[in-house]
């Protein structure tokens, strides 16, 4: 599956405006029903005006798996994330049920973005001039057994720490967000952080993964990242960007 030619900017993790990134995942079965559901948003949310002020952008991805959706959301506050709620999410979330019925929806979590990585600029610009398309995005969840927060910005810093001195080739940003406390129909899971990583490809993060390099042992800045004790378990999925919507000047 092609990503549409009009599919937007990629939004920027790091904006001082944002007060709340909302992630959630959808999982609608096939690549087809993923292709389907994508036309399906971009038409409920084109064909109505923009919902609120509070709202800067909205961003969907395709899974690589063929079967699920990220939503990623970028609101100036959490108030304004409930607002919208409250009052237009279903109308939206009912045009897209029509045209794809049977989605699952398997969570949403609100976080707040901690510290982010940027691959020399040195790098930057030959890698992403070797891209055909925007890239992968890779989505990792890492679960924390200490509920005081001090816990994961350091090991957010180790991570930070570990990629500014042993950088990973392809890697081109990451973003590291921490699990906020949310309303009851949002996560409730407070030992959480989010790594929202941007590589250049498929073929550059499975060679990271495949390679026996300074994550695999040897490395004292990876090792710390490695053995750091809270951390109790990680997960990920990969993605395919596949549509931005952004605030107008006029909603502002």
């Amino acid at each position: 599956m092609s990503a549409p030619a009009s599919s937007g900017p990629l939004p920027d993790l790091a904006r001082p405006d944002v007060g709340a990134a909302l992630f959630s995942t959808w999982s609608v079965g096939t690549p087809e029903r993923q292709l389907a559901t994508v036309d399906a948003i971009a038409a409920a949310w084109d064909s109505r005006p923009w919902p609120t002020p509070g709202l800067l952008s909205y961003n969907l991805y395709a899974g690589t798996d063929g079967d699920t959706l990220m939503h990623h959301s970028q609101w100036a506050d959490e108030a304004a994330y409930h607002a919208f709620f409250r009052t237009q999410r279903q109308q939206r979330n009912d045009a897209v049920d029509s045209a794809v019925p049977d989605i699952k929806r398997l969570g949403l979590a609100y976080y707040r973005h901690y510290r982010g990585f940027r691959a020399p600029a040195t790098v930057q610009p030959a890698a992403q001039a070797a891209m055909a398309d925007p890239g992968l995005f890779v989505v990792v969840e890492i679960d924390f057994n200490d509920p005081d927060p001090r816990a994961r910005r350091t090991w957010v810093d180790l991570v930070i720490e570990a990629l500014e001195s042993e950088p990973d080739p392809g890697l081109l940003s990451a973003d590291f967000h921490l699990i906020a406390d949310g309303e009851r129909h949002l996560s409730t899971d407070r030992a959480r952080v989010l790594n929202y990583a941007h590589w250049t490809g498929t073929a550059a993060y499975e060679a990271a993964l495949a390679a026996d390099g300074p994550r695999g042992g040897g490395s004292s800045a990876w090792d710390r990242v490695r053995d750091f004790p809270a951390r109790v378990g990680a997960s990920s999925r990969s993605y395919r960007f596949r549509r931005s919507f952004v605030r107008p000047p006029s909603a502002t």
